[in-house]
């Protein structure tokens, strides 16, 4: 029940009609019994995931054809905001960071959910909930770092900053609102004043600091040990132990702020009951549990019993569960475009 939109696609979809032909071959029985729904989210591993343990594990029973819109975080953002006028838009659902949704729900451009048309909402662990998204999977941002290169295993963001690890920490480009946000926390600044963080990393500037484009980028340089530590979100520290690259993980003192990836429904979708349906599904113990054994983000509900060796590796011990640390969304919201200027002209320039 798999297809993506092709530019026909998305022309039959501005319609008044929905054309068979849209789905994938094969589905049609299901489309007529329990119609479809849109899902505006990123490619790759996590597509595929939704694919195997959302739409087919949960979805297909329903008889509801899952057609995938994939794309960029901002691609999708910049589409509920130009289809937001439209009787229709051409997505249901979309998959956005903390940020992102709350971005588009200050906007108006997605619903404020009715969770009683969501059973599985009664389980969302109460940091991660809104009036307005379903949090799909989280992860906190800790220190990775390779105990080969890193002798004395860092307890505090300031460790980045100690002499003994100078030449051997790295950072990544696209990751640039944790970072100013994890050097503002060392030095008097909050989740709702990241400007001390600016000057601490100008420090780390002058030491010649390596900068990484990517996440993949930082995944091998610390793989051939080019870097020995860096901040990041737990999860993808779970994923690269398990591609053999030789980092440990250290929680923060200064708090474990959370990432959370959640799913929004357009106030203008077509397929709102659908759409009800998969945000529930997304919810469902089996999905929460096969996300976290296959990308190493933690469940957002209570109900998900994992192995003891997956959940020691995943989950948050309970004294790190008390640090955690939400982000100021609407300091973000405000903040965002003159931070990455800063970044992109003064830090990286």
């Amino acid at each position: 029940m798999k297809r993506h939109l092709t530019r026909r696609d998305f022309a039959r979809l501005s319609g008044a009609a929905l054309a068979t032909t849209v789905l994938a071959p094969g589905v049609h029985e299901a489309a007529a019994a329990g119609g479809q729904v849109v899902v505006g989210t990123w490619g790759g591993d996590y597509e595929n995931l939704l694919q195997a343990h959302v739409a087919e594990q949960v979805m297909k029973p329903s008889g509801i054809a899952v057609i995938y819109d994939t794309g960029g975080d901002p691609a999708r953002r910049n589409k509920l905001m130009a289809e937001r006028r439209l009787p229709r838009g051409s997505m249901d659902i979309a998959a956005l960071n903390a940020a992102g949704c709350y971005e588009m729900w200050k906007n108006g451009a997605v619903e404020d959910l009715d969770f009683s048309k969501i059973p599985n909402s009664k389980h969302i662990i109460a940091p991660l909930r809104t009036n307005y998204a379903v949090p799909h999977i989280y992860s906190g941002q800790v220190i990775l770092y390779n105990p080969k290169l890193i002798k004395n295993k860092p307890t505090s963001y300031a460790d980045l900053w100690a002499p003994e690890n100078q030449d051997k920490v790295g950072i990544i480009d696209i990751q640039y609102i944790g970072t100013i946000q994890s050097a503002a926390m060392i030095n008097g600044g909050s989740m709702s004043n990241y400007e001390p963080g600016k000057e601490k990393l100008l420090e780390l500037k002058k030491r010649g600091v390596k900068i990484y484009p990517t996440n993949e980028a930082m995944a091998q340089a610390l793989k051939t040990e080019e870097c020995g530590m860096c901040i990041m979100w737990k999860a993808r520290g779970v994923m690269w132990q398990n591609a053999g690259i030789p980092i440990e993980m250290a929680n923060p003192k200064e708090g474990i702020v959370l990432y959370v990836s959640g799913m929004v429904m357009a106030k203008n979708a077509r397929n709102k009951e659908q759409a009800y349906a998969w945000l529930d599904a997304l919810l469902d113990p089996r999905a929460q549990g096969d996300f976290a054994k296959h990308m190493g983000y933690a469940p957002t509900v209570d109900n998900v019993t994992l192995e003891p060796s997956l959940a020691s590796r995943v989950m948050f011990e309970p004294e790190a569960q008390n640090a955690f640390v939400l982000q100021d969304q609407d300091y973000l919201a405000k903040a965002d475009a003159g931070l990455q200027e800063w970044w992109n002209k003064v830090f990286k320039g």
